[in-house]
């Protein structure tokens, strides 16, 4: 299983529909809005990186109202 943290920014006042949709895909095991340079934050698990590959460019990126995402696959817990 490999993991991985995806910093999502969303169009202004979109967070909390963005955030409902994301919590519905079966890979997300949480997402939380925050504060900064990034609306929300996921954390994803998944059996290979091919797949959150496959989450993120044919799923997550999709959402409407996400303006981007940036990867950071999980090294070490």
């Amino acid at each position: 299983m490999v993991s991985a943290y995806i910093l999502i920014t969303t169009e202004v006042g979109s967070e909390d529909e963005v955030l409902e949709t994301i919590k519905r895909l079966p890979s997300v095991k949480s997402v939380s809005i925050v504060y900064g340079a990034y609306d929300l934050v996921a954390y994803v698990e998944a059996p290979s990186m091919d797949e959150i590959k496959r989450l993120v460019s044919n799923e997550i990126r999709k959402i409407e109202k996400i303006r981007s995402t940036l990867t950071m696959p999980v090294i070490e817990h």
